[in-house]
């Protein structure tokens, strides 16, 4: 027996609201859409992963969601630009993750992150960074 797949179901009232947040800004597809649940993907694959927190990291609360991307600068900018509420960072945490939260339309807590990437130095890199 294996677990193939985990879906984060979020309820809302207004579904349609979602296309903003998880397709404009975060790029994702539409893979279902059966009037009454829509269904989001994206090219990339992982193997099944759930966490158990008692807390976000860095003193923050644990996040409803979370979602990696390939450019978190990309999606920061996409995220302001539409107006979605940033609640932390961004900022590059001691364990090796660039992250920032935002509000989701549905009052969703979303950490978004990119695992660092390392410089010629072996230090971290980010975007954000100074």
């Amino acid at each position: 027996m294996a677990v193939k797949r985990i879906v984060a179901n979020v309820a809302a009232d207004r579904i349609d609201a979602a296309k903003a947040f998880y397709g404009d800004a975060l790029g994702m597809t539409v893979v279902m859409d059966l009037g009454w649940i829509l269904t989001f993907a994206s090219d990339g694959s992982a193997a099944p992963q759930i966490s158990v927190a008692s807390e976000g990291g860095s003193g923050t609360p644990v996040p409803d969601i979370s979602i990696e991307v390939d450019d978190l600068a990309e999606v920061h900018q996409r995220m302001q630009a539409a107006g979605f509420s940033i609640q932390y960072g961004p900022v590059t945490e001691p364990w090796g993750v660039t992250r920032f939260y935002v509000r989701d339309p549905f009052g969703r807590s979303v950490n978004i992150l990119e695992h660092s990437r390392q410089g010629q130095s072996g230090n971290q890199v980010s975007d954000f960074d100074d």
